[in-house]
């Protein structure tokens, strides 16, 4: 219940209903665009002068590792599972979308585990980062497996732009060079940068929330008359992708708060990177689908209950 009286998770709540009464309030573009950029910089930042404090340990390998092998399993299983109820290159896609990570998940939950007093390490901003990519590259192999299966090979995708798409992004480099940055400036930095990254912050999430909630609300209606398995795996791929990542956590000795990010990141879905990528990248796939799914269903869902759970039981098992 505590997480309902957070600003930012008002908001959010506040633009899910105002997009369900088709209200014509709405964030321009081009905002929306910098709010994102700006929360990316920020969140490397803080990564950056958090990892400069505590250093590169074994604990950060281990839990950069754990990400790796999650980007790799997680889509792995959603397109075994999903390439016998749908398209092989919707299934593709779909397995992309939740293998791949929620930066604005991942940006709430950090604010969700600071509120609660919760430790966790810098270093979870470069997982999510190196969470981001894997995913894209196997769905765009897969298709292109695909293609072949149906002769359609002539019309696949270069893997060599495939992969300068993917690990050039404009949102992940943000990320990763403030990281550097916060890095390099450590204690002195993070002084200059206090007004920035610190009381700004708050505000900013609160807005871009706002933004997420009318767009949730708006894709929900692309949802309507899908398959019942797919709303099902929506809903549920997401906690079992979390006890993955769980599981993983105790078995590498993690702490609480990276642990809980690390389910948090395994239970997200990708609605921005992964989408720009495959709607170029595998044109045969539906975008109301793997959009829909991930925007209309799974991140308002992590949103709302997800952090606070995964949270909750991270601080209770590890």
């Amino acid at each position: 219940m505590h997480n309902f009286l957070d600003p930012a998770i008002l908001f959010f709540v506040f633009g899910l209903l105002a997009g369900a009464v088709k209200s014509n309030l709405e964030i321009p573009p081009q905002i929306a665009r910098f709010l994102s950029l700006y929360l990316l910089m920020a969140l490397g930042l803080k990564g950056g002068f958090a990892l400069a404090k505590s250093g590169l340990t074994a604990e950060v390998a281990l839990s950069l590792g754990c990400a790796l092998l999650l980007a790799v399993v997680v889509p792995a299983l959603g397109y075994l599972l999903l390439k016998r109820h749908v398209s092989r290159f919707d299934a593709a896609a779909i397995a992309a979308t939740y293998g791949s990570v929620s930066a604005v998940t991942f940006i709430t939950a950090t604010q969700y585990l600071e509120q609660q007093g919760q430790a966790f390490g810098g270093h979870m901003a470069a997982a999510m980062a190196l969470m981001e990519s894997p995913a894209i590259v196997m769905a765009v192999v897969l298709a292109n497996l695909a293609r072949r299966r149906e002769g359609l090979a002539e019309h696949g995708h270069g893997m060599k732009a495939v992969l300068h798409e993917s690990f050039t992004d404009g949102a992940q480099l943000l990320l990763l060079g403030a990281m550097v940055v916060g890095l390099i400036t450590g204690q002195a930095g993070q002084a200059a940068m206090q007004p920035f990254t610190g009381d700004l912050f708050k505000g900013m999430l609160s807005f871009f929330l706002l933004d997420m909630g009318l767009l949730a609300a708006r894709n929900l209606g692309t949802l309507r008359g899908r398959p019942p398995l797919l709303l099902a795996y929506a809903l549920l791929a997401p906690p079992v992708h979390a006890a993955l990542a769980l599981g993983l956590a105790k078995a590498c000795g993690l702490g609480a708060g990276d642990g809980a990010l690390l389910m948090v990141l395994a239970a997200s879905a990708s609605y921005i990177a992964v989408p720009a990528v495959v709607r170029v990248a595998i044109p045969e796939a539906n975008p109301s689908l793997y959009f829909g799914m991930s925007l209309g269903l799974t991140f308002p869902v992590n949103i709302l209950a997800g952090i606070p759970l995964y949270a909750g039981i991270a601080q209770r098992l590890l």
